[in-house]
């Protein structure tokens, strides 16, 4: 490749890799990838890793000239025992036709980038035996903005083999970019297509956008039950470190601890005056908000061994001059952990629940029913209550474990499928319900702290996050729709991550 190009992808002046994600196949972490899906750092590439690439490609282009290589000498899947004629240079393009058949609605261009990235950085292992020209080809479109147009569904967890084909098609000048200026098409070759293809790219993109805002959420709940705990006198005894000490689940001491810190809580505080105990949603908050931390570093840990994995099929190894045929496109670790992730958001979104359920009772508040303002039979906000459940409901629907599907494709062999692909769509949709039942919980808390004139120290976590929804949400309290305030209140929680 031209050496003017080589360098302005591979970001080779010191200033350049200061402020860029620079891929190499080994480190790339889930937070530097969701900055190259937004465009908050450019991509680079690490020579010594384009250099593997290299190597690997000519190791590939040796193997097939001796021997029988899946998807280059042969077909794939059900065709994997037909041989591909020496003559026939356009098998690679046909593949690349033939499988680029997603449909569906386009995705948002942060997806789509999130896949170049993970892709460019998996090829960068150098396990694909593809032209490195592809590589670089994929990281000047991250620098340029472009992104294929990648349609929705296409992949059962066995390979995002549709976009990806879609995205080949994009490199060659068959298939429209959107977003920003498209990198010069390139020629792809026999070689080239399945080596691109095999991969898991857009799954796990989606995945790592999926973990990164509902982790921001997680951190936000312990603020938004902060806050609600205050307004209903509840005792600090659930979050001592002694009793977390004596059961030490990682995520529960974390989030113990993180209510300790958000409401100025001593590490022994001492029993309260009023009630002994109090209902679930403030009492079992660690033990039950504590696993969907701990899920979420689990799938953290899953999606950063698959991005920066040569999981290509077949794997070339330049070591051993060999091409071995395998499944390590099979992504079941990935699917069971995003179950698992959802299946522990439902449980901390129910207890959102159960707080505002709290809220909307004078026992716990000391307040008129459903914190309304005094007059006969007003509503105040009992509607939240059902609105709260509604997009519960939602949540509860898309946490069906994605993994109980089954598949038997190309006839017959592939009879079985992880359906990852699905379990990433349905992490990254519940990320809205979740915010909204967050909301309802959120309106309802500051409205019992205004009306009992209680103001948390603003040295405080707990302090500022009132401080801060009370510039944003209406002080009003006379019976009124609340569409609003619970929309205002959902766009603010990313703030209360930060606190």
């Amino acid at each position: 490749m031209p050496a003017s190009r080589t360098a302005a992808v591979t970001g080779e002046r010191p200033a350049d890799r200061a402020d860029a994600v620079v891929l190499d196949g080994r480190s790339l972490t889930v937070t530097d990838l969701v900055r190259l899906a937004d465009r908050s750092l450019p991509a680079a590439v690490d020579p010594g890793a384009l250099q593997a690439a290299e190597h690997s490609w000519h190791t590939a282009c040796e193997l097939v000239l001796g021997g029988r290589v899946y998807g280059r000498t042969t077909g794939v899947g059900g065709n994997r025992h037909l041989a591909v004629p020496a003559d026939d240079a356009d098998h690679g393009l046909r593949l690349l036709r033939s499988h680029a058949g997603a449909i569906g609605e386009p995705l948002p261009a942060r997806q789509a980038r999130a896949m170049l990235a993970i892709r460019a950085n998996q090829l960068l292992r150098g396990g694909a035996g593809l032209n490195p020209a592809v590589i670089t080809a994929l990281v000047a479109a991250l620098r340029s903005g472009a992104h294929p147009v990648v349609n929705e569904y296409g992949a059962v967890g066995t390979g995002d083999l549709a976009a990806l084909a879609q995205t080949g098609l994009a490199l060659a000048g068959e298939h429209p970019w959107a977003g920003g200026p498209p990198p010069e098409p390139i020629t792809l070759d026999n070689n080239d297509a399945l080596a691109l293809i095999s991969s898991n790219a857009l799954t796990l993109g989606q995945s790592a956008l999926a973990l990164e805002e509902l982790r921001g959420l997680l951190a936000s709940t312990t603020v938004v039950a902060a806050l609600s705990l205050l307004a209903v006198d509840g005792s600090y005894e659930a979050y001592a470190a002694p009793v977390h000490n004596a059961r030490p689940h990682s995520g529960a001491l974390s989030v113990a601890a993180r209510m300790r810190h958000t409401l100025g809580a001593p590490d022994r505080p001492a029993p309260p005056l009023g009630r002994i105990q109090d209902p679930y949603g403030f009492r079992c908050l660690p033990q039950i908000h504590g696993p969907a931390v701990d899920a979420a570093d689990a799938l953290e840990r899953v999606l950063e061994v698959e991005i920066n994995a040569a999981a290509e099929n077949p794997l070339i190894c330049s070591g051993d001059r060999a091409a071995y045929h395998h499944g390590n496109f099979y992504l079941a670790q990935v699917a069971l952990a995003l179950d698992h992730f959802r299946l522990s958001l439902l449980q901390t979104a129910r207890l959102s629940t159960a707080r505002l359920s709290a809220l909307s009772e004078p026992d716990y508040t000391g307040l008129h029913p459903f914190l309304a303002d005094g007059l006969p039979a007003s509503s105040g906000v009992m509607i939240l209550e059902y609105a709260a459940g509604a997009a519960l409901g939602d949540l509860r629907a898309a946490s069906a474990p994605a993994s109980l599907g089954h598949a038997v494709l190309s006839r017959g062999v592939e009879e079985q499928a992880s359906f990852a692909s699905l379990a990433a769509r349905l992490t990254l949709r519940i990320a809205a319900n979740y915010r909204l039942v967050l909301g309802c919980e959120l309106v309802a808390a500051v409205r019992a702290l205004r009306q009992r004139e209680l103001r948390p120290a603003l040295e405080l976590p707990v302090g500022r996050a009132f401080a801060l929804a009370e510039q944003f949400l209406d002080p009003g309290m006379r019976d009124r729709p609340l569409s609003d305030d619970v929309m205002t209140a959902a766009g603010m929680l990313h703030r209360f991550a930060e606190l």
